[in-house]
């Protein structure tokens, strides 16, 4: 992976991880959830992105969790 493609994609978990965090002060949590990620990325990502990209995720929560 070339370095601007991983500066990029670093970028965009740490807009994420931000907003989470923003979203788990204001709602009094000392914890992250899923919840708050969902949120984040809906806030984050323009429309049908954000869509596909919740879609995913939840998906491979899902995944993880069986396993």
């Amino acid at each position: 992976m070339s370095a601007h493609k991983f500066c990029v994609i670093n970028n965009i978990f740490k807009r994420i991880a931000t907003k989470a965090g923003k979203l788990s002060t204001y709602n009094k949590k000392a914890t992250l959830s899923s919840r708050e990620i969902q949120t984040a990325v809906c806030l984050i990502f323009p429309g049908e992105l954000a869509k596909h990209a919740v879609s995913e995720g939840t998906k491979a929560v899902a995944k993880f969790s069986s396993a």
